[in-house]
């Protein structure tokens, strides 16, 4: 039997129950911390970044650690640097000596007779031509054989050969000279010397042994990063990046990079066209010249330095940002490239 609303109205104690405060409070918080969260999720921007880890470097092969090596086999002879010594252009690093004291010597007494060879067939060859000029007028004065000619001609080719070996022969006495005399190795440009890595005097050197390791003083510094196949096709030259580096204290919020303190703005210069045998593709960052805030001094960003790189893409929502992470999707195309590609 259905109760009438009259009948309701004996129950006092209904009428006596009420919400607690704390309860209706409790609801209206929560009503109000789900629409921020929703507000949150579908209008705050968020950047969308792509990128890895790397080390500083630099696109000019010249300015790049490299070895100095020994130009000739021998004895080092005399060290003038030592590690961490400062160099520049044409400072002497080490002496290195032939192990034959005398082999110089020789040297320039076989250039001297080969010299003398070389003017003996020059004088040979000018007397040649000018029996052959006799012998010519001859012939065709009628008082010379044919036979007499022709052999005139044949000689004077064979002392041209004569003169032609021995000046090949000049130049070759001439060369090893000059490399024997080469025994002292200089730095290529002005820079720092990292590590001896031969021995002291007296250690024995083959021609091309590395002798020590020279690090370039001025250096245009570049980030190389490594970035998964999956991203690589959204990078591309002139895209801004923003860059960590190891030591240098920072708090990097890769979503939005206006917040973030103590990163470094760069800008993309090159991509390679073909992936490193791990399938990641290298990039190039430069420093961007438009920035404000330069990258720090090399004391603090030395060349080999790590660093970490996020190269900023498109900016969505946050909500669509977590549930692409979620799902493990791509980054969003950028605009202009998916442009173009409706335009082809």
């Amino acid at each position: 039997m259905q109760k009438s609303p009259d009948d309701i109205k004996e129950f006092t104690a209904y009428h006596g129950v009420n919400t607690p405060r704390v309860f209706r409070t409790v609801r209206v918080v929560v009503l109000v911390a789900i629409s921020i969260a929703v507000g949150f999720l579908v209008f705050v921007p968020w950047v969308q970044t792509t990128g890895g880890r790397g080390v500083v470097t630099t696109i000019n092969p010249n300015e790049r650690q490299q070895e100095i090596n020994a130009l000739v086999s021998g004895r080092i002879d005399e060290w003038y640097v030592g590690d961490g010594s400062r160099v520049e252009e044409g400072d002497p690093i080490a002496r290195i000596v032939d192990l034959d004291p005398m082999l110089i010597s020789r040297l320039e007494a076989e250039r001297t007779q080969i010299g003398i060879q070389l003017s003996a067939a020059q004088n040979a060859l000018a007397t040649a031509r000018l029996d052959l000029d006799r012998t010519r007028e001859l012939f065709e004065a009628g008082l010379a054989a044919r036979r007499d000619y022709e052999q005139a001609q044949i000689r004077v080719e064979q002392l041209r050969g004569d003169v032609a070996g021995a000046q090949a022969n000049l130049t070759q006495a001439e060369t090893r000279i000059a490399r024997q005399s080469e025994q002292v190795v200089t730095a290529p440009r002005d820079g720092f010397i990292q590590s001896i890595n031969a021995g002291d005097a007296a250690t024995l050197v083959s021609a091309g042994q590395v002798l020590a390791t020279f690090v370039p003083e001025q250096q245009e510094r570049v980030i190389e990063v490594f970035v998964s196949g999956r991203d690589v096709a959204l990078v591309q030259p002139g895209a801004k990046a923003r860059i960590e580096f190891e030591g240098w204290p920072a708090v990097q919020f890769s979503g939005w990079p206006s917040v973030a303190i103590g990163t470094f703005a760069g800008e993309v210069t090159t991509v390679d066209q073909v992936a490193q045998p791990d399938g990641r593709f290298r990039v190039l960052i430069r420093e961007d010249a438009s920035s404000d805030t330069p990258w720090p001094g090399e004391r603090f960003a030395r060349f080999g330095t790590n660093v970490r790189a996020w190269i900023l893409l498109e900016t969505v929502p946050v909500g669509y940002e977590i549930w692409r992470q979620l799902n493990t999707f791509p980054p969003e195309l950028p605009q202009q490239t998916s442009g173009s590609g409706q335009g082809q």
